[in-house]
Parts: structure tokens; C-alpha cells; sequence
């Protein structure tokens, strides 16, 4: 881009002297258009690699460290990086700290990133690539984009939970649902509100909640207040099937006789959940290491590669529906 050789760049971004004021102008030009760092503009414009990638999650710490979600990713993006000598960076992204981290992360301290849990619009993804960093994110931007991104099919995962439900002759099936700041949240929805549709049953017994088994309780109080003979209930994640299953056993409701509970994600809590949680099953593992060969076969220089890959999803069925 500066139209020099890298020995120059290094040159001029070491203060050395015996470059020509035409050349020294021209790799600072580079680097303001480039808007990184000197340290990232060196190694830019010098081809020089951190072999180090960043996993940032837009979430709050005590979440990231509490939901089985995060670590079974984390453990995808460990296993894919086994033995290929890449340092692995965990960052939260708060909203607070944009600047600072878009500073970081281009800033050479990685070569890529991935980018997980995007609510509403976040800008994340959108800047870092407009700055030329490779990026991956997990799951479908809500905002959009050309950036690639990797997703479990949710949509077909709640609308099979539904069918599962109805065969069973659940016919007053209820949901709560995740974020409708997120993606994953509305897929979810989605399917649940088309499995329902597509045999005329009442599309209305819906709650919106966050990933927490605290607020799956308050999102299943809320539920039980609007309909209390509801008979089933679709639940987009296990974490706040918990919750919910917590307040129905509370309020004398035999699951699954009374009340059947499927969830999504078939995490550690489904298998030892009271009664045994029938899920959506969602490979996070998977998810985090197709993310992660995502990344590196395009800072390897690889062609043709897809933009948006889909993982399956399956039903689980255990003792709860």
C-alpha cells in the first residue's frame, strides 16, 4: 500500500534515518489510512503475523464464566487451535470500552477475531472489519453484514420442538423466549410461532427473558399469571428451563403430566435437570472450532471460503416432554 519495500517500512516505523523523505511520507500516509497503531501498521505493511486470535464475547464477565454455552465454545476454539502454535485472547465487549477495544484489536496485538453473543446493532463487527481485521462471528448479525459468520440452524431446532410437543397432544404450548436484541433469541421465536401456526394452534403465550435461570423463574411466573392451564412450554435455552421448571414444580405442576418443558442447547444441566430435560440439541463445541477453522483458513490465505456456515440441530428427548 506504501509502495515501498517492508525493509523500508520497518525502517521509518523505527525512527531509523537513511530513507528518503518521499518514502518516510508515503508509509506514514499508509498508516493513517490504514488508522492502526505504529505497532499494527509495522506489521501490516511489513507482513509480520501476533499468531495470537481473540475470542471477544459481548457479554458481562459473570455470565461468560457461569453459562455452560461460553465454556463449550471456549473448549471448540481451544481444540481447533491444538497444535497450530496460536495464542488464544478472551476479551468481554463492553459497550462502554468500543473505542479502546477496536484500538486493541487492531492494534497487533491478533490477527483476527471472533466475536460472539452480538446484541442489536453492535457496531463490533462491522468497524473491525472495515479496519481489514479478519473476524468470524457466532451467530447470525442481526445487523447484517459481509462479514462471516456461524450459526446452529435455531430456527428448525424450535420448530421441531414444537412438533414434538404437539404429537404428544400439547395443544396450549407456551414460550419464553431469549433477547429480542439477538438473533438467536428471534430464530428461536421464529420457529416456535411457525410449528404452532402450521396447525392452527394460538401463537400469543409468549415471554421475552434473558439467558439466566433467574430469569427463566420470573419469565415462567409471568406465563402461569396469563394462562394458568397452559400445557407445555418451549424454552430457548436449558439454562432457563431450570429456572422454569423450578417455579412449576414450586406451584404443584407435575412435569411432564401436567406441564411438558423442552429447552434448547442440550447443555451439562439438561441430563441432570428434575425430571431430565428434553432439548434442542446444539453442538457448541462444534460451533466454537468450525468458527475458529473459519478464522485461520482465511488468515492462511484461503479462497472460495463460505460466508455463513449452518450447524444442525436435533431433539433430545428425555422425561420432561
Amino acid at each position: 500500500m506504501a509502495g515501498v519495500s517492508k525493509s523500508t517500512v520497518s525502517r521509518v516505523i523505527n525512527g531509523e534515518k537513511y530513507v528518503s523523505e518521499r518514502s518516510r511520507q508515503a508509509v506514514h500516509r499508509a498508516i493513517a489510512l490504514l488508522g492502526y497503531s505504529p505497532n499494527h501498521a509495522a506489521r501490516t505493511l511489513a507482513g509480520s503475523k501476533a499468531n495470537a486470535i481473540a475470542l471477544v464475547v459481548s457479554e458481562q464477565g459473570s455470565r461468560v464464566l457461569t453459562d455452560p454455552f461460553f465454556a463449550g465454545v471456549l473448549r471448540g476454539v481451544h481444540a481447533e487451535l491444538a497444535g497450530r502454535h496460536v495464542q488464544l485472547l478472551l476479551m468481554m465487549n463492553q459497550p462502554s470500552d468500543g473505542a479502546g477495544q477496536v484500538a486493541y484489536l487492531t492494534g497487533g496485538h491478533v490477527d483476527g477475531a471472533l466475536v460472539v453473543s452480538l446484541h442489536g446493532e453492535d457496531p463490533l463487527p462491522r468497524t473491525l472489519h472495515e479496519t481489514g481485521l479478519p473476524i468470524v462471528v457466532g451467530g447470525r448479525p442481526l445487523a447484517g453484514g459481509s462479514f462471516p459468520f456461524v450459526d446452529s440452524d435455531n430456527f428448525n431446532g424450535a420448530l421441531e420442538a414444537v412438533r414434538h410437543l404437539i404429537s404428544l397432544g400439547r395443544e396450549k404450548i407456551a414460550t419464553i423466549a431469549g433477547p429480542a436484541d439477538m438473533a438467536v433469541g428471534m430464530d428461536r421465536l421464529s420457529g416456535w410461532r411457525c410449528g404452532l401456526a402450521e396447525h392452527g394452534l394460538a401463537v400469543k403465550l409468549v415471554v421475552h427473558s434473558d439467558f439466566t435461570p433467574e430469569a427463566g423463574a420470573l419469565a415462567m411466573e409471568r406465563l402461569l399469571h396469563i394462562a394458568p392451564d397452559l400445557d407445555a412450554v418451549f424454552v430457548a435455552a436449558d439454562i432457563m428451563a431450570l429456572g422454569a421448571m423450578m417455579v412449576l414444580q414450586a406451584r404443584g405442576y407435575q412435569i411432564p403430566d401436567d406441564v411438558a418443558v423442552v429447552g434448547f442447547d442440550d447443555s451439562v444441566v439438561a441430563a441432570t435437570a428434575v425430571p431430565p430435560l428434553t432439548t434442542v440439541r446444539q453442538d457448541v463445541e462444534q460451533f466454537g472450532r468450525t468458527m475458529t477453522w473459519r478464522l485461520l483458513a482465511e488468515l492462511a490465505g484461503e479462497e472460495k471460503l463460505p460466508l455463513s456456515i449452518l450447524l444442525p440441530t436435533s431433539l433430545v428427548r428425555r422425561a420432561s416432554a
